[in-house]
């Protein structure tokens, strides 16, 4: 016997599934079509092959006395995107803790909605836009990188709290508001003992993110490796550039490193 018909089983329709997913990829198909058709992927050529390009970024600059009595100097600069980035991603952790609680229905209800505005518009810039602004206000230097760093950390930062807050276990705040805990009590006994590991990790991962960031922030004069690294690249002085690339690469790979060990034991 038919089992579908003896436990009176109706298969799902998937009509309304096939149509769907046939626009979407018809879709996804036009918008790849008009990247394709109007980019300019032709090739220009080089006088500089990509096998010497690489020896020059990744082999002569070990060999090159200019470069190696400038690696304290470069390392300096290194120094200069790490505090950068330490600066803006303690900023944007602690900024975006009061805007994640705004955003966060289960705290805020209706007015999650003005906190939800606020992080779609910080995340709707790219931080190197933020620094070109920041630059224009206050001048080139470190201070505009971590002005920009800090804004925009908060609008990641701000969206991930709202999403742990949203997601505790609100029964425990019940319980201690029926026992007589005032709303500061119930927040601080029943809230923030939940958030707080989450929030540490967020934070932490963003400041890898940010390590990154910041080395690009010195393209528009926001201070770091970046400026360095452009000036470098204009001058064709590859070798200078590798140093400042292979510095970058190890510093940003101990940092991957040390944070997902801290992640580990905090999470």
């Amino acid at each position: 016997m038919n089992l579908d018909k003896q436990y009176n089983i109706q298969r799902p329709d998937r009509t309304k599934y096939w149509i769907n997913f046939g626009l979407i990829t018809i879709f996804m198909m036009f918008l790849y079509y008009i990247a394709i058709s109007t980019t300019d992927l032709g090739y220009r050529g080089s006088k500089l092959s990509a096998f010497d390009m690489f020896k020059r970024l990744f082999f002569d600059t070990f060999f090159d006395p200019t470069v190696q009595a400038r690696i304290p100097m470069y390392i300096g600069y290194m120094f200069e995107t790490l505090a950068i980035a330490f600066a803006g991603t303690l900023i944007g952790s602690i900024l975006a803790i009061p805007i994640g609680f705004l955003a966060a229905k289960n705290m805020s209800g209706h007015l999650s909605s003005i906190g939800k505005g606020i992080l779609n518009g910080i995340r709707a810039f790219p931080e190197i836009l933020f620094a070109v602004i920041f630059v224009a206000s206050v001048g080139m230097g470190p201070y505009a990188g971590v002005l920009a760093i800090g804004i925009n950390s908060i609008g990641m930062l701000g969206k991930l709290y709202s999403e742990v807050i949203e997601s505790i276990d609100m029964s425990i705040v019940e319980a201690l508001k029926a026992s007589g805990a005032n709303r500061l009590q119930a927040m601080w006994y029943g809230v923030i003992p939940q958030v707080i590991p989450e929030f540490s990790s967020y934070a932490i991962y963003r400041f890898e993110i940010d390590v990154r960031a910041s080395t690009v922030l010195g393209i528009v004069g926001a201070g770091g490796i970046g400026a360095p690294i452009i000036l470098a690249s204009n001058q064709r002085a590859w070798e200078q550039v590798g140093m400042m690339l292979i510095i970058i690469i190890v510093v940003v790979t101990i940092i991957d490193y040390l944070s997902a060990y801290i992640r580990r034991r905090i999470v």
